[in-house]
């Protein structure tokens, strides 16, 4: 098992206070689907890009005068399931410290919530890292990784720069939880644009979690899916270590677009995607015939992202808007893992 020591938290008493940084990741191999919901244990490997654009910035405070936590998301109170989770997470903390003061949680994303752009990775790993240092939590990266994946098993990714994967792990319960964790993934030479195509903003009107509950009881696809995602992933690292992006864009774009298949064969079907996704995906097909590398890839959600050369990353951003008038377009590269503000007491 590979170790980080990226950053290495203070040992002692709780930090009182901390503010973590954490960037969104976008899976190139996606996980979709759990085995253990509570731990949340992922059936199938993943492997992701985290992002240099988009950050969610956490602070933690712990207040001994409170009675109850506070949690608010982009300066409003947080409500109903998104409160519930942070909360939830709050007392995973409180039990692994033993200190079990209430917690000030502030929350600010500049990436829709919900929207299937990976606003539960950036969230819950910066809550993660903050979190941990507040409560005087003593955790390397890899334990972070394995922290971050309780709030959102895509979360553990974001706590690396540039490519990491999320290990499935095997067996059940403790055992499980070990061998769940992240860690990066070696791409010396690859270092692509990702042009990323906000056709609906949107929180979604079913979550991943549902969604992927429906899909793995129900839908006749989801087996052969799985098994097909982990040849991919080995495919996956091998065109990543070359820097080969025909080969990896081909790679992430078969395997998004048959994870949504799966949810579309779902009973009741779970479709995520609208007519502007569809015009997006005919304008990357257009991109490659006329003889732009451009291939997409999705989340659960109906955004598209567009993985190209840097080089090219203006005129997929052109082909982008053509193909859905008004939406808006972000262009991303790799980027850092999470990490403390300066100051914080690490």
């Amino acid at each position: 098992m590979r170790t980080d020591h990226q950053a290495e938290p203070a040992v002692g008493a709780p930090g009182r206070a901390a503010t973590a940084v954490a960037h969104p990741n976008i899976a190139l191999i996606k996980y979709w689907g759990k085995r253990d919901e509570r731990l949340m244990i992922p059936y199938v490997d993943s492997l992701s890009m985290t992002l240099d654009v988009l950050p969610t910035t956490t602070t933690v405070r712990l207040d001994p005068t409170a009675r109850t936590d506070s949690v608010t998301l982009d300066g409003s109170p947080a409500e109903g399931e998104v409160r519930r989770r942070v909360t939830d997470f709050l007392e995973l903390l409180r039990e692994r410290s033993g200190c079990f003061e209430p917690a000030v949680v502030d929350t600010r994303n500049s990436v829709p919530t919900g929207a299937g752009l990976a606003s539960s990775a950036s969230g819950f790993a910066a809550l993660a890292m903050a979190g941990a240092a507040a409560y005087g939590l003593d955790l390397d990266r890899t334990g972070l990784s394995r922290l971050a994946r309780r709030g959102s098993a895509s979360a553990s990714r974001s706590l690396f720069d540039g490519f990491a994967i999320c290990h499935a792990g095997r067996g059940a319960g403790a055992t499980a939880d070990i061998g769940s964790y992240a860690e990066p993934v070696p791409a010396p030479d690859f270092d692509p644009a990702l042009v990323v195509a906000l056709v609906d903003e949107g929180a979604k009107a079913v979550s991943s979690r549902a969604a992927m509950r429906r899909t793995v009881e129900t839908s006749p696809l989801y087996r052969a899916w799985a098994a097909s995602s982990r040849a991919d992933l080995a495919e996956m690292r091998t065109a990543l270590l070359r820097g080969d992006l025909d080969a990896v864009g081909e790679i992430a774009e078969r395997n998004a677009l048959g994870m949504h298949a799966t949810m579309l064969a779902a009973r009741p079907a779970v479709r995520y995607l609208s007519p502007a996704t569809v015009a997006v995906l005919d304008s990357v097909l257009r991109l490659r015939s006329d003889g732009v590398p451009a291939y997409a890839t999705m989340d659960a959600g109906p955004n598209v992202k567009v993985l190209c050369h840097r080089a090219d990353a203006a005129r997929v951003a052109e082909a982008v808007r053509g193909a859905a008038p008004g939406c808006s377009v972000v262009t991303a590269r790799r980027g850092p893992g999470a990490r403390l503000q300066t100051g914080a007491g690490w």
